[in-house]
């Protein structure tokens, strides 16, 4: 019998096996990884300097010992070029390889920006182990570091490098930070408390050029502001990998398209995890990923299973400015209501009969979590 396969080694890919194994132990497993296929916390990426964690350290489990607690085939370093559905076949750097039921946790890539200027291939990003190894590697001896974007991930990355007594510098397009997950009053105040941490933002304008200059960079902003800095980190967003699913044919729009059993237009290919569009969601967060999987994990076992999305708020790793969102579901209307705290900020979604559809909660107003995440309302019932 050919084995169940996971092209994927991240969150999404190991979690779908480690669910599965809790329902079925002998079932035959494969799990292709196009890297070493050991196990870590990606999440952790963005806020392991201010512990001084090396690559090393990160890494939780090596591909054997997965292999090992999983009872699966792990290839690692192995490449997948092509899937031939009608024959239920991967091609790739490994040959020729049979799948039964095919699983597509292929993640997703760093928005790559549009940059001119002689040093525009210079910038980096952080997106996997390796990258970040890079990136902790390339900090050395530096002292002025520039963020491109001021999202989640950026925002992330730059509360812990402060912890490296480097000055940072955020630059955004938008108006504030965490523009696509906040009111413009609750992204000020994030902003606001950053700043007092010595981070310094250029918003309402991206990069245009990177030049070298001296043994480091200058980068003019299409506003025509020009600064210097020692080093450059891209963290505009993630693009999911689609280009597999799309040669072979399958249904894609932002994501590979799934439905509810996180099935693609083909019957025995499922997809999950932050390559996925699951009836209209891209969710690019733990617990989403934590849910499909553990639905993919009942379906693979013979227990056709919808996924459910409940509330499910984002913390946010800014120690700055302790944060937690909850945005409103998709396509839903609503007002948002700001209440300054003391040492906080509560905003509160309500829709025009006042009920809350979602919220963010930034320092003192954390206390309150728990209880508003009770009375949110389902992203996927």
């Amino acid at each position: 019998m050919a084995p169940i396969t996971i092209i994927g080694s991240g969150l999404a890919g190991y979690t779908v096996a480690r669910e599965l194994r809790k329902l079925d132990k002998d079932i035959p497993l494969r799990i292709i990884s196009r890297d070493h296929g050991g196990f870590y916390s990606k999440p952790m990426l963005s806020n392991a300097l201010a512990g001084n964690k090396s690559a090393e350290q990160l890494l939780m489990k090596s591909a054997a010992q997965m292999a090992a607690e999983l009872n699966a085939e792990i290839l690692s370093n192995t490449g997948i070029n092509a899937i031939d559905r009608q024959a239920h076949q991967l091609h790739g750097s490994a040959g020729v390889l049979a799948y039964s039921k095919l699983v597509l946790a292929l993640g997703a890539d760093p928005f790559t920006p549009e940059l001119a200027g002689d040093a525009a291939d210079e910038v980096l990003s952080v997106n996997d182990l390796d990258d970040y190894r890079r990136f902790r590697a390339a900090l050395a001896d530096k002292h002025n570091i520039t963020i491109l974007g001021a999202g989640l991930i950026g925002c992330e990355f730059a509360n812990d490098l402060l912890g490296q007594n480097l000055q940072i510098q955020l630059v955004d397009l938008a108006e504030s930070p965490l523009s696509r997950l906040l009111p413009p009053a609750a992204g000020a105040y994030l902003q606001q408390q950053l700043e007092k941490q010595g981070v310094t933002f250029h918003l309402g304008s991206a990069t245009q050029h990177v030049q070298r200059h001296g043994n480091g960079y200058r980068l003019t902003l299409h506003n025509g502001v020009q600064f210097d800095t020692d080093l450059v980190l891209s963290a505009i967003g993630l693009r999911p990998r689609v280009t597999l699913a799309q040669q072979a044919g399958l249904a894609v729009e932002r994501g590979i398209s799934v439905n509810r059993q996180l099935q693609t237009s083909d019957a025995d290919i499922y997809a999950l995890g932050d390559c996925a569009e699951v009836t209209g969601y891209l969710l690019p967060f733990v617990m989403p990923i934590m849910q499909a999987a553990r639905a993919l994990a009942a379906t693979l076992a013979g227990n056709t299973t919808d996924v459910r999305y409940p509330a499910m708020p984002v913390a946010v790793k800014t120690p700055a400015c302790p944060t937690t969102i909850c945005p409103p579901p998709a396509g839903s209307i609503g007002q948002w209501q700001i209440e300054i705290q003391e040492n906080g900020l509560k905003a509160l979604c309500v829709d025009d009969t006042g009920k809350p559809l979602g919220f963010a909660l930034m320092g003192s107003a954390n206390a309150e979590k728990q209880l508003l995440a009770t009375q949110m309302p389902a992203w996927l019932v």
